[in-house]
C-alpha cells in the first residue's frame, strides 16, 4: 500500500482483539523500530504481552481496552528529542498500519511505573504508542483546511500535496497546532502552544516531507 493510503486508512485506535503479536510481523517491526532508533539516535522498545501499563483507572477513563502491547518512546534528554520522538514514532506507526496492526499515540492516560522499558542515563519516556490488532480499523476525524494552517497564497503542488499529509497526521486532542510557511522552495513548519506540540510537530514533519518530497524543498 502506498504511504499516502496508510496515512488516509490509519485512525486511532483504543479497543484491542486478544491476537498476538508475533512471528514475521513482530520481527519485521522490531527489525523496523531498530533501523528508525539507528537513523534517530531513539531508544524505541517494542514491549508485548504486559497488561500492566493500561490497567489504571486513566486509561479506562481514555476508554482504552485489552491493550497488552505498546511501543516505549524512550529517548535523550534535552533539545530536539521531542521532534525526533513524533518524526520516527510516525514512521514507525506507519510501517505498523503496514503491517495490518493498528496504534493510538499515548500520553498521559496510561501508568508510567507499571509500565516495562528501559530507560538509560541521561534518557526518559517521552509517550507511548498503544498498538496491536484493533476491533475495528478506527474512525476519521474532522480535519482543519490547507488555508488554516499555512497562508501561503500560491502554492506549488508538492506544497500542497505536503501540508494536505499533514492534515492527516495524529495530533495531541486532534487540535492540529501547526503552521506551515513557505519561502521559494523553504519550508518553515512551526508548532503552536500546548501540551506535547513540539512531538506533534515531528509526526506533521514526517507526513509533510514523506508526500511533498525531500527532493523538492529544504526545512528552514
Amino acid at each position: 500500500m502506498e504511504l499516502l493510503d496508510l496515512m488516509k486508512n490509519r485512525h486511532s485506535v483504543r479497543s484491542y482483539t486478544d491476537k498476538k503479536i508475533e512471528g514475521d510481523v513482530k520481527e519485521n517491526l522490531e527489525a523496523f523500530i531498530q533501523q528508525c532508533n539507528r537513523e534517530g539516535d531513539l531508544h524505541m522498545q517494542l514491549i508485548v504481552d504486559e497488561p500492566m501499563c493500561f490497567s489504571t483507572m486513566m486509561a479506562h477513563y481514555g476508554k482504552f481496552n485489552n491493550v497488552k502491547n505498546y511501543i516505549a518512546v524512550v529517548a535523550k534528554k534535552g533539545s530536539g528529542f521531542d521532534e525526533k520522538c513524533g518524526y520516527y514514532g510516525e514512521k514507525v506507526v506507519l510501517h505498523a498500519q503496514s503491517l495490518g496492526l493498528n496504534t493510538c499515540w499515548v500520553a498521559l492516560t496510561f501508568s508510567k511505573s507499571k509500565a516495562v522499558f528501559k530507560v538509560d542515563e541521561g534518557e526518559k519516556l517521552y509517550l507511548v504508542i498503544a498498538i496491536g490488532y484493533g476491533e475495528t480499523s478506527g474512525v476519521s476525524h474532522k480535519i482543519k483546511s490547507v488555508q488554516d494552517v499555512s497562508d501561503a497564497h500560491e502554492m506549488p503542488q508538492w506544497f500542497k500535496n505536503g501540508v494536505e499529509a499533514a492534515l492527516l497526521a495524529p495530533t495531541a486532542m486532534n487540535q492540529q497546532k501547526f503552521t506551515f510557511q513557505l519561502n521559494g522552495n523553504e519550508v518553515h513548519a512551526k508548532a503552536g502552544l500546548g501540551f506535547y506540540s513540539k512531538i506533534d510537530l515531528g509526526i506533521v514533519k514526517y507526513h509533510f516531507e514523506m508526500i511533498a518530497g525531500k527532493e523538492n524543498f529544504t526545512w528552514k
